[in-house]
This record gives C-alpha cells, sequence and structure tokens, in this order.
C-alpha cells in the first residue's frame, strides 16, 4: 500500500469512526446506553486507528504528521476514559483531555495548511481541519460544564456531529488529492 493509500484509507478509517462515535453521543431514547457507549468506543477505536494510519503515511516529520499522532493519543486517552474502571470524575477528566489533545493536533495540522499554496483543495482542507477543531472543543467544554454540575445541554451532541462533519470533509479532499 502506498502512503497516499494509507493517507486515504486512515482519513475514511477516521471519518468513519468520528460518525459513529457522534452517534453514540446522541441520546437516543430507542438504543440502551450501553449500545451508545459501545458505538462511542468503537468510533474512538476507529479514529485513533484512522490518525495513526495518516501519520504513518507521511515520512519526514512535519506540523500534520505531529497533529494526527496528537489526535490519535487524544483518542486513546477517551478510550482509555470509557474502559478503565475509574471513578466517574476521573473518566469524565480523561474524556475532556482527550478531546482537548485532538482539538490541539487538529490545530497543528490547520497551521500546515496555510502555508501550502492556495486552493480550494486547501481551504477545504482548512475547513475540515476547523470544524473538527470546533466539535472536539465543544466535547471538552461540555465535560467541563459537567464536571462542574451544570448543564451542558447538547453541547457535546453538537460538537460530535461538527468533528463528524469536518472529519468527512478532510477524507473527501484527502481522496480528491490521492487520486490526482
Amino acid at each position: 500500500m502506498s502512503n497516499e493509500q494509507k493517507a486515504t484509507f486512515g482519513a475514511w478509517v477516521a471519518a468513519i469512526g468520528t460518525v459513529i462515535a457522534a452517534i453514540g453521543s446522541t441520546p437516543i431514547k430507542s438504543i440502551p446506553k450501553d449500545t451508545l457507549r459501545s458505538f462511542n468506543l468503537i468510533g474512538n477505536e476507529l479514529q485513533a486507528t484512522g490518525n495513526a494510519l495518516e501519520a504513518d503515511a507521511i515520512e519526514e516529520f512535519s506540523l500534520t504528521k505531529a497533529g494526527n499522532e496528537i489526535q490519535a493519543v487524544g483518542n486513546v486517552t477517551v478510550i482509555a476514559g470509557i474502559v478503565i474502571d475509574f471513578n466517574d470524575i476521573i473518566k469524565q477528566e480523561l474524556n475532556i483531555k482527550g478531546n482537548l489533545l485532538q482539538a490541539l493536533g487538529g490545530s497543528a495540522a490547520l497551521y500546515d495548511s496555510f502555508n501550502e499554496e492556495h486552493s480550494l483543495d486547501v481551504l477545504y482542507s482548512i475547513y475540515g481541519n476547523l470544524l473538527q477543531i470546533i466539535g472536539n472543543s465543544l466535547q471538552a467544554i461540555s465535560g467541563i460544564l459537567e464536571l462542574n454540575n451544570r448543564d451542558s445541554g447538547n453541547i457535546n451532541v453538537v460538537g460530535s456531529w461538527i468533528q463528524a462533519i469536518g472529519a468527512i470533509i478532510s477524507a473527501l479532499v484527502q481522496t480528491k488529492d490521492s487520486s490526482t
């Protein structure tokens, strides 16, 4: 598998994972909470895998490579909060820190986009990364509010879906870049 193919495959694995995690974060009355939790876990596992594949496809150091690695670590942090038997406060703190790490990783990748030659594809890449950063930040804010016993409303759900839209845009850009 070439690096372009690996990057494209990784982008789609991450995008699919982000959508699955968003479904898991959406309170759907007809789906049991344990099932939604499983969706969230599987989605974050796919995101971590996809981000790691994208990072591995970049041979030389760049902020995009580091950003993908940081995002993968963020997803693994969220996963730890889901699967390890910690108390609720530690689980919430891991979720917050994981989302903030994902936002940081997206910010690093975003910075690299600003240094590229201006084109429509670069603009879409900027939008995709920016939406993911906004989504992860909203999820972290939601977690902070909940940790402080404040109503977060649907901030987490909105953030999850904003991140998913950004991941899909990023995967589409990567696919187009790979085909040219």
